[in-house]
């Protein structure tokens, strides 16, 4: 049988119902790939080898048993450090949190657990998930398995990265201000941020009581290595929680589309300007979406500038009332970024133009709910230049005016509380790095973004997992056995 950590997440939980595989076979198999991997790119930075053995050999008796299993059974999966698992810490990244300890899993853990998955590890991510790079003062940098000298993103790199080199089949991270889709695009894999709503948030650290930026702007949300894992895990972790009040139990399917669905092509968005390869990975998509009898027009959102504007005045606006807190705990990089790109933001005055702010919100909502009426999906680039080189970010406030510049694409879902896939589409084969698009629905479409996610993905020449390209670097540590 193909090692069984090249499987997807379906395939491994159909091998072991059937009985092909065991679950411990399976999760012998990633451990096995981890230790032959990680320590190239530091992905995940906890391995919870004891644990998972145990859970594994439990799963094996259940199928042994003749029970009912759920659509995960046996399945690994690994989970980023700023979301809870019981008896573990929440670190987010940072020594002030090394020891906070979580005292029960997040909703989408436990949700994971109770459809059958089984956890494998804890995943790296970039300072209390506030930078667009993976780079941990606890844990060290994660490295781009595709080209070490190029960002793997952030701040769910760790997740993104451990998938694209097989070392989990699953994933779970989260999304501000495109944390989940970043590294999916930079590292080849698919991920979606759900919408607003749909995917309960909770956890205990640094606080259960979160700042309205993350109540409206952040989702947690599925990674994997193919869109049907992104569909399964979806409806896994969907669904109300009583530990988020603002969680919804809504269809995964909506209505019918009752004619061909009309696709909105923003290939260099609203008069902005991607890279060659960037621009060529949208048409491929556009073209692989033609091609299943959608219809494409080239036709910009409303006020699509004005969205980024209004999602970072907004983040930074709220996030200046714990400046301080995150100076204590933030390396000196990551207070580098922070700082260059809330110095890229006009500041807002009072609590005046904080009202005013979300009065422009609505007005921008408003007008995307009608346009994506009419085009109930929007086919734009992830980022408008590829993954950057390391160190980039915060070489100067320009470079990082710029980074702002080249992610704006993903912050009108944030803001708009929109469900936004990314997918890989295309291949720069000058630094060796996938390109992914993004394509954005309606609320509470999910399912129409995934399906025309999939259609891209059959035309893509993007496959993982990968062996990742590795050098010697003073960035990497190894992970940390629980």
């Amino acid at each position: 049988m193909e090692s069984l950590w090249r499987k997807p997440a379906a395939e491994l939980a159909m091998v072991i119902a059937s009985g092909r595989a065991s679950a411990v076979e399976v999760m012998q198999s990633h451990l096995g790939r981890i230790t032959a991997v990680n320590s190239g790119v530091n992905a995940i930075v906890r391995v919870l080898e004891e644990e998972a053995l145990l859970a594994a050999k439990a799963a094996d008796r259940t199928i042994a048993e003749g029970a009912a299993v759920g659509p995960l059974h046996g399945v690994p999966f690994t989970v980023k450090e700023n979301i809870d698992v019981a008896g573990l810490p929440t670190t987010w990244g940072v020594p002030a949190l090394a020891g906070a300890v979580a005292p029960a899993d997040a909703p989408v853990v436990e949700r994971m657990r109770v459809a059958g998955a089984l956890l494998l590890g804890r995943t790296n991510l970039s300072d209390m998930a506030l930078r667009i790079h993976t780079e941990s003062s606890l844990y060290g940098t994660t490295l781009n398995p595709w080209n070490p000298d190029r960002t793997c993103s952030g701040s769910s790199g760790g997740e993104a990265v451990a998938l694209a080199t097989g070392m989990s089949p699953l994933g779970i991270g989260n999304d501000i201000g495109g944390s989940l889709r970043s590294p999916a695009y930079a590292c080849g894999i698919v991920s979606i941020k759900p919408s607003a709503g749909r995917v309960p948030d909770a956890g205990h650290f640094p606080t259960q009581n979160r700042l309205l930026s993350a109540q409206l702007l952040n989702a947690q949300g599925p990674m994997a290595r193919t869109v049907a894992d992104v569909k399964l895990a979806l409806r896994v972790m969907m669904g109300a929680h009583p530990r988020d009040p603002w969680s919804i139990d809504a269809p995964y399917l909506g209505r019918p589309a009752d004619r061909p669905i009309r696709v909105a092509l923003a290939q260099s968005p609203c008069g902005g300007v991607s890279e060659d390869a960037v621009r060529d990975a949208v048409q491929a998509a556009a073209n692989a979406l033609a091609d299943r009898r959608y219809e494409v027009v080239e036709v910009c959102p409303p006020r699509y500038k004005e969205a980024e504007e209004v999602w970072a005045n907004f983040l930074i606006g709220d996030f200046s009332s714990v400046m301080g807190e995150l100076g204590s705990m933030i390396s000196v990089p990551g207070m580098t970024f922070l700082d260059a790109f809330a110095q890229s933001v006009e500041p807002l005055s009072d609590c005046k133009a904080m009202s005013r702010l979300f009065a422009q919100r609505d007005g921008i909502a408003r007008e995307w709910s009608v346009f994506l009426e009419e085009y109930p999906l929007v086919l734009t680039p992830t980022w408008t230049h590829l993954p950057f080189e390391l160190g980039f970010e915060i070489s100067s406030p320009a470079a990082t005016r710029a980074t702002r510049a080249m992610i704006a694409p993903m912050m009108p879902a944030n803001l708009l509380g929109l469900p936004s896939a990314c997918v890989p589409a295309g291949f720069d084969r000058r630094t060796g790095l996938p390109v992914g698009v993004l394509v954005t629905g309606r609320r509470f479409r999910e399912d129409q973004c995934l399906d025309a996610a999939e259609a891209i993905e059959a035309r893509s020449p993007i496959v993982t997992p990968i062996d990742p390209v590795t050098r010697v670097s003073r960035h990497a540590t190894g992970a940390r056995s629980a």
